[in-house]
């Protein structure tokens, strides 16, 4: 006997509330597809900090980005500029009314945008009923909830954004996550790898994500260093990626035991992943920037001192296909041997050096 289907609630207008940081705001975008699969004719907005906007416009799906600056604001609430600004925030936030606000985030801030956002009528606000394992939530999430979702408390960044869309709106997480996050650019930029002669083929490049914003995650700069003679030695070209000052000062560190190494500049977070979205693959400690690398699908080793890659590390593929991102744990640190060992387990192709000069 064939079952009928499910029936899905009637729903135009979603809006995700996902507000920081980087990682986070990466991990939410496979619950967008699952969203967008289910309702391809709704409308879904998202509310994020500023800084991460430029990102969230490259996710597929996604309609209206909706900008906010609550970490500045918190910061100069007193100030006329701010209450301005607020108040243009507000009015943007209820432009619409939604038939469903999800909150992704389950912290104080996000359940006060939430608070904030027009429902239309019959429509509902859905946040986590309680905390998952290595994450933060705070009660109020679950205070402005009409209804609170459940789930089991052990369970991944990206499959908990999904369970929660799931339970409410009635979308699939079953299938292996979809980030649908978009790379602008269709040309690499000349300064990505700059080739030496133009009768030799370019090289691949692989880019080192070493910056972090918790010191306890970082790689000391010398197994870096490393790593880096044994990639240029396989022929691969590195690249040096960084997002601060500190961050680019690392990098200069690193480049000085390289052969050849090639310094990004420093650049917004969208032109970022577009120069990310051109590599052969990408090496990083547990950071935004490696999620990105993730989100783009690419080929990529991502290093653990803690024992948290269950959490926001790459997911296997749930159908048995080869693996396109690894985690390596071990502490304090994974040596060089065992990233270079997960490397080489991803297979990335690369020009023997003999060969870029074959036929000239």
């Amino acid at each position: 006997m064939n079952l009928p289907a499910p029936t899905r609630p009637a729903v135009q207008r979603i809006l995700i509330v996902k507000l920081s940081s980087l990682g986070d705001v990466v991990h939410a975008m496979p619950a967008v597809q699952d969203l967008h699969r289910a309702y391809p004719q709704a409308q879904i907005d998202w509310v994020v900090e500023r800084g991460f906007a430029p990102l969230v416009q490259r996710c597929d799906g996604v309609g209206r980005v909706i900008p906010c600056d609550l970490r500045r604001w918190r910061k100069s609430w007193w100030t006329a500029a701010t209450r301005a600004a607020w108040r243009a925030f507000k009015q943007e936030l209820q432009r619409d009314a939604y038939d469903a606000v999800l909150d992704l985030q389950g912290l104080t801030k996000s359940a006060l945008v939430a608070r904030l956002a027009r429902t239309a009528q019959g429509g509902k606000r859905y946040a986590l009923a309680h905390r998952t394992d290595g994450s933060s939530y705070e009660a109020p999430t679950r205070w402005v909830a009409d209804e609170a979702i459940s789930m089991h408390p052990h369970v991944h960044a990206v499959q908990r954004s999904r369970q929660l869309c799931a339970q409410a709106l009635g979308s699939d997480a079953h299938p292996a996550p979809r980030f649908g996050l978009r790379a602008a650019r269709t040309q690499a930029p000349a300064w990505l790898a700059p080739a030496s002669s133009p009768f030799v083929p370019a090289q691949p490049v692989v880019a080192l994500v070493h910056g972090t914003s918790r010191a306890d995650k970082e790689w000391p700069l010398a197994q870096w260093v490393a790593l880096g003679q044994r990639l240029e030695k396989a022929g691969f070209l590195v690249a040096l990626a960084h997002g601060s000052q500190r961050e680019q000062d690392q990098s200069q560190s690193i480049a000085a035991g390289l052969e050849r190494p090639v310094l990004w500049p420093l650049m917004p977070l969208d032109d970022l992943t577009d120069t990310l979205a051109f590599c052969a693959g990408v090496i990083g400690v547990d950071s935004g920037v490696s999620h990105i690398a993730v989100a783009l699908d690419l080929p990529h080793v991502q290093i653990y001192n803690f024992n948290t890659a269950w959490r926001t590390g790459p997911l296997p593929d749930p159908y048995g296909g080869a693996a396109r991102q690894l985690s390596v744990y071990a502490q304090p640190t994974p040596n060089v041997q065992e990233v270079w060992s997960a490397w080489i387990a991803l297979g990335v192709p690369v020009l023997p050096p003999q060969a870029t000069l074959s036929g000239h």
